[in-house]
């Protein structure tokens, strides 16, 4: 896999004036696709309409996508039967269920725009969401994990339980007119349609009025609406097109070498880009079965790989963590695994190697990026040596530009310095909806997306990332990277899992404390801890604090919240009043 450099502005590859690009070794690489989401599915439908393309295991559901793709036309032609046409906002919010899929292509054969729920949203949030993002429609389930969706929806639209479908005139959303639910018809409230419904109700729209709906999209408009993870302030909607998913989609299966003969196993949250492109979009993309888990759980993740013969799993590395050591591990074979992501968190050496060595993920790959980069800038590849797999985020992805820039001057950093990772190219959110000036400090006018993250670039152009701008510690003028510590520590044979925080000093403005989970079984002190970094690292690395926990706060997308750990050492430790001077 070649690696693009730009040797002329990025507006040039946006237009299509190019059809293929050079790198810097004068090697072709393949030319951006200029395709929508829907006419991209189709023609792999079309390709290999008997294989399987969507299977769910544990409740029976197996199409091929021949005939995924004919439940599909029929479920846009239900949708415009609804009402529903290009540019209308429909949001889903559910667990990986086989509506789900259904939901997100038959929007795009419309035009209309997805926009993707948290599954671990409440009331208060998912209100937020619907108003900000002027849903019309809404798909949901009835709930996960003990969070019940109706009652969430019936106490910020009560006035769904006295209309008929269709007819909801909210005060809280006044956009919303529809909600569809999935599930039995037993649990639905009155101003609910049914997601069977939909099938009924494509009889009164021709297959040639869908066909025509389906030609009007542009592989530039928006298709879909994912809102970023919340750890700071509100949720912001992230804009993706056509051209940004499915050409990221495409890169990051030409990296991990899919075919129409993988069989990806999808326990990653659909709602989240982790799910919906790297792992969807990849499959669509190449022919590969969709092998869907309704959500996490060591247990259902292993069978579905056992049952299906999967080719290639993903996940953040806890999950990867879970399965490792769950005590029934041995018992499944993953004899057919090959190849799979691990993201969305910072991946522990340690834990690749295991994944390597005892899952026979031999061709495993990093993946970096940022749901405003649709997500994915920087991959390793399948025939990348182990050591560059397991110790960096691998190289750029075709047609990305990517850059280390100090984020004090905007200068480029030289090789191995490390500063703020920024990127640009197709693959950059056309912004924030509703929120120019949200859009305007993430995008530089020359189209520039600064992602928040600082890392480095070798003389071989692997990247490596070594925290976040607002992670990094400073401890009386030294800069600290949490990263490091945090390798250094999964070095320890009693540490199972570890985060490095920053909090509050009163004489150094900021101290390292690590938040360690130890080994099943492992009895370990705080002062070992210290004195293990002390020994290994800088001393000014060394943290000052360390705290066991059984788990890390996590959202519902399987990232760690660091900044709920900084909160509750402040409290464990009383740092309060040094808290107060550093927002003095």
């Amino acid at each position: 896999m070649h690696i693009l450099w730009y040797p002329y502005p990025v507006q040039n590859i946006r237009a299509g004036k190019e059809r293929y690009y050079m790198n810097k070794q004068n090697n072709y690489i393949e030319p951006l696709r200029e395709i929508t989401m829907a006419d991209m599915f189709d023609e792999t439908a079309d390709r290999f309409p008997d294989n399987d393309g969507l299977v769910c295991p544990h409740i029976g559901v197996r199409y091929s996508y021949r005939e995924l793709k004919e439940a599909l036309n029929r479920v846009a032609r239900g949708f415009m039967a609804m009402g529903i046409k290009k540019g209308d906002h429909v949001a889903i919010w559910a667990s990986n269920v086989p509506e789900w899929i259904l939901t997100q292509f038959a929007t795009a054969k419309i035009g209309a725009v997805l926009v993707t729920v948290n599954t671990a949203y409440k009331q208060f949030e998912l209100e937020y969401l619907l108003e900000q993002s002027d849903t019309m429609t809404l798909v949901m389930t009835g709930g996960v994990k003990g969070s019940n969706y109706i009652e969430h929806l019936r106490a910020i639209c009560p006035e769904i339980e006295k209309c008929k479908p269709g007819e909801i005139n909210s005060a809280s959303l006044p956009m919303l007119k529809n909600v569809v639910y999935c599930g039995p018809r037993e649990d639905m409230l009155p101003g609910m349609y049914n997601f069977e419904d939909i099938y009924e109700m494509a009889e009164s729209v021709s297959e040639e009025e869908r066909a025509e709906a389906q030609r009007n999209v542009d592989i530039h408009d928006v298709i879909n609406m994912q809102y970023t993870s919340g750890t700071t302030g509100f949720p912001k909607g992230v804009m993706l097109t056509s051209y940004n998913i499915v050409n990221n989609g495409k890169g990051i299966g030409d990296c991990m070498a899919f075919t129409e003969k993988d069989r990806l196993c999808i326990n990653v949250p659909l709602f989240h880009c982790f799910g919906m492109v790297l792992a969807v979009t990849a499959s669509i993309t190449h022919g590969t079965t969709m092998v869907l888990v309704d959500h996490y759980n060591p247990i259902m993740v292993m069978q579905a790989i056992q049952m299906e013969k999967c080719t290639a799993v993903h996940g953040v590395p806890t999950m990867f963590i879970g399965m490792l050591e769950n005590q029934d591990f041995h018992k499944y074979d993953f004899s057919s695994l090959r190849t799979g992501i691990m993201a969305g968190s910072p991946c522990p050496i340690k834990v690749m190697e295991q994944v390597v060595k005892e899952m026979n993920m031999r061709d495993i790959c990093i993946t970096y990026g940022l749901t405003e980069s649709s997500p994915a800038m920087t991959m390793s590849r399948t025939d990348d040596p182990l050591e560059l797999r397991v110790t960096t985020v691998g190289k750029r992805m075709p047609h990305c530009e990517v850059k280390i820039v100090d984020p004090e001057t905007g200068k480029e950093c030289p090789h191995g310095v490390p500063g703020e990772i920024m990127t640009r190219g197709y693959h950059v959110m056309k912004g924030y909806y509703k929120m120019p000036e949200a859009t305007a400090l993430a995008i530089e006018p020359d189209g520039w997306l600064h992602s928040g993250d600082i890392g480095t670039e070798d003389d071989d152009g692997y990247f490596k990332i070594t925290g976040r701008l607002k992670d990094m510690i400073i401890r009386g003028g030294e800069n600290i990277y949490p990263r490091e510590i945090e390798e250094f520590l999964y070095t320890n044979e009693k540490v199972s899992d570890v985060q490095v925080v920053g909090v509050p000093d009163k004489k150094y403005g900021e101290e390292v404390m690590a938040c360690i989970i130890l080994q099943p079984g492992a009895k370990a002190t705080e002062e070992e801890m210290i004195e293990f970094v002390r020994n290994g690292l800088s001393k000014f690395k060394a943290p000052r604090y360390a705290m066991f926990v059984d788990a890390f706060p996590m959202n519902a997308a399987g990232k760690i919240l660091k900044y709920k750990l900084r909160e509750m050492a402040i409290e464990a430790l009383e740092l309060q009043d040094a808290a107060e001077i550093e927002t003095a």
